[in-house]
């Protein structure tokens, strides 16, 4: 696979602190391309919650990286998706990469509600990342030991941050990809309780995993200060795509990259290999 080292477009970067995003703007940065990093305090002010803030980050973009937050099923997120996409067509921004979530019926909804907009569209629908384990709210469970999550015996074929930013680049700069809906997990499935053991395994302390209900879930989330009816909706979606109808593998990542996903044990090694030498 060849790839562009001199990319002259102008991006932006919608959620550009995040997992994705700010690997996506350091790929693209990598690549020559002019990169407005859309954040709610960045010097391209970008907020999901303020209308006010996207025509101004999108005037004179080439394209645009979606990055709904706090996530593309969520209430409210269709209508946002077509107010941005109409914004972005009317500011002259063409083609558009969404992050999307696999099984998530919601989120479809949202996708055409983008794609109504005329802009050239591209869906990327990822499992969930690995770097959950190691960034935000999760990571501080599991470095107190603990990985809590209603996702029961089911098995997920995480895929790691770096692969999906890769993928989502080179549907925003190269040719081929509009119109098109890219499905991307890692290569094989692995539970929460496998996960837990990997990573007692690699760090040299106990961590386990803790399977629990949807409503015990969200009672736990409340006591993290989530308010109650956005934990019940967050339990509840994540209770959905751990049903087992997402326990499956695809070759998203190896049609778009030519090459395989980086595995759950590699990026595990990275992850906890290193703490593990550290604390020895």
């Amino acid at each position: 696979m060849t790839t562009n080292t001199n990319d002259t477009r102008t991006i932006l970067v919608t959620s550009a602190t995040g997992k994705t995003g700010r690997r996506v703007a350091e790929l693209l940065a990598a690549r020559g391309a002019t990169v407005r990093a859309g954040s709610r305090s960045g010097a391209t002010r970008f907020d999901w919650e303020d209308v006010t803030s996207w025509a101004p980050a999108l005037k004179g973009a080439d394209s645009a990286y979606v990055n709904y937050y706090p996530d593309l099923a969520a209430p409210g997120a269709a209508d946002a998706m077509r107010t941005f996409g109409e914004l972005a067509v009317a500011n002259g921004v063409r083609r558009l990469t969404l992050l999307s979530g696999r099984g998530e019926p919601d989120a479809v909804r949202a996708e055409e509600a983008l794609r109504a907009s005329g802009a050239e569209l591209t869906v990327v629908r990822a499992a969930f990342f690995a770097q959950n384990f190691t960034e935000g709210p999760m990571a501080e469970g599991v470095a107190a030991g603990t990985i809590a999550f209603p996702a029961g015996g089911t098995a997920e074929p995480f895929i790691d941050a770096a692969d999906l930013a890769e993928v989502i680049v080179e549907t925003l700069t190269r040719d081929g990809h509009a119109g098109l809906v890219h499905e991307v997990t890692g290569p094989r499935l692995v539970t929460f309780a496998e996960v837990a053991a990997e990573v007692s395994r690699l760090s040299g302390r106990q961590v386990a995993y803790v399977p629990m209900s949807e409503g015990e879930y969200a009672s736990l989330l409340q006591e993290f200060g989530l308010p109650a009816p956005d934990a019940q909706w967050l339990s509840a979606l994540f209770a959905m795509l751990l049903d087992g109808h997402n326990a499956s593998v695809t070759e998203g990542v190896k049609r778009v990259l030519g090459r395989e996903p980086r595995d759950f044990t590699a990026f595990a090694a990275e992850a906890w290999g290193r703490s593990a030498v550290a604390e020895a």
